[in-house]
């Protein structure tokens, strides 16, 4: 596999990661004691760190790639057998 693939790759993962992430983030701004301001979400997060945010995705990114790429070379993830060619 080429580094531009690898990378690709990595970024699609690093991406779709935070679809996982997300969710698991703090108490909701209803829950907290800071009042609401006008046209704030009641389910937005009260407190945002995205430093953290970035720094999980990219652990849980970084495990999937690892998984397929542990799959790519034992043959377990073969891009032909995968798109019908072989």
């Amino acid at each position: 596999m080429k580094w531009t693939s690898a990378l690709a790759i990595f970024t699609l993962f690093w991406v779709f990661s935070a679809f996982f992430v997300l969710p698991f983030h703090g108490r909701r701004a209803e829950d907290a004691d800071a009042p609401l301001i006008p046209g704030q979400d009641r389910g937005a997060p009260a407190t945002f760190r995205p430093k953290r945010v970035l720094l999980q995705m990219t652990i849980a990114a970084a495990v999937c790639f690892v998984l397929y790429y542990i799959a790519y070379v034992n043959g377990w993830a073969d891009p032909d057998v995968l798109s019908g060619r072989a």
